[in-house]
């Protein structure tokens, strides 16, 4: 079992205070194949002195904080389509995406058959160790991790969200392994846990809306702001819808992902861009709009 020993901090590989350390687990078998130090509270300590020390000299740094991801789909969409995509979009890597669309927005009057729609799409994923043929869903990271997936998939059973796939547990034929069942939850409100804390896991939630302006309302209210999601047949729509969103990136109809755009969040979803070429642009935050076949990038004050 490999042992890695040093922390970076501050520009350098040093050693830790503490001699704790943590396996790291094979999320599919539960096995430990490597250890690493845990670090202690003057190891926080030190990284927390050199990033004030970073700021008294005014150095920039990019901090991405994670988010919950609104998914509005406007009346117009191709229903099929946007819920489809957006299953897939929210479950990839095991939902454990910091910008997955995990809170779709659909008009009241669709809102039933876009759930049945999800519940499809869900059912089609094949759940299992990665190195299986035919497995769309690994694992997710580790024990913590499916625990609070666990707890959050319970609180909106609690909460009264219409449970529509998956739920509780591994899937069936997995005894072992952190292996999270793709769960869609339907008819869930602003208040439930669900539409308001990053899961980090393969958990959708499906929210009616009664007109578009109430959509872009709620989904801007919140804390995050990293990552949307707009869906329109009409892409003049769903670039004015796109303009009105209070977060870094908005992706129109499911475009390919495109590692040159500028990438970073407001709020509590961080600041700064990467690349670090976007870091000299000193006095502007940047709004990426992704709709193909062209990107534009919108320049805001900043704030």
């Amino acid at each position: 079992m490999t042992h890695d020993q040093q922390f970076y901090i501050d520009g350098a590989w040093v050693d830790p205070q503490s001699s704790r350390t943590l396996d790291v687990v094979n999320p599919s078998t539960e096995e430990a194949f490597a250890r690493i130090s845990l670090g202690s509270t003057s190891d926080v300590d030190r990284a927390v002195d050199a990033a004030r020390r970073a700021a008294d000299t005014v150095k920039r740094v990019c901090q991405e904080l994670g988010g919950k991801s609104p998914n509005i789909l406007l009346p117009d969409a191709d229903l099929d389509e946007a819920v489809t995509k957006g299953v897939k979009a929210c479950f990839a890597n095991s939902g454990q995406s910091c910008d997955a669309p995990t809170l779709m927005y659909v008009p009241r009057d669709q809102h039933d058959k876009a759930a049945a729609i999800a519940k499809a799409a869900a059912e089609r994923l094949i759940v299992g160790p990665a190195d299986q043929p035919g497995v769309n869903l690994g694992p997710v990271v580790g024990k913590a991790q499916f625990d609070k997936i666990q707890s959050l998939i319970e609180s909106g059973l609690a909460d009264g969200a219409t449970l529509v796939t998956g739920g509780l547990g591994r899937p069936s034929g997995l005894n072992r392994g952190y292996f999270a069942r793709p769960t869609v939850f339907a008819n869930v409100n602003a208040g439930m846990r669900i539409a308001r804390e990053e899961i980090f896991g393969p958990v959708l939630s499906i929210t009616p809306y009664d007109d578009v302006d109430e959509a872009v309302e709620r989904a801007n209210d919140t804390a995050y702001g990293l990552a949307s999601y707009v869906q329109s047949r009409d892409l003049s729509k769903a670039r004015a819808i796109a303009r009105r969103m209070r977060t870094g990136n908005v992706h129109i109809n499911y475009p390919a992902w495109d590692i040159s755009v500028p990438f970073g969040g407001y709020k509590h979803s961080g600041n700064g861009r990467a690349p670090p070429l976007e870091q000299r642009a000193h006095n502007i935050r940047r709004m990426s709009d992704q709709s193909p076949p062209n990107l534009r990038a919108f320049s805001r004050p900043q704030r």
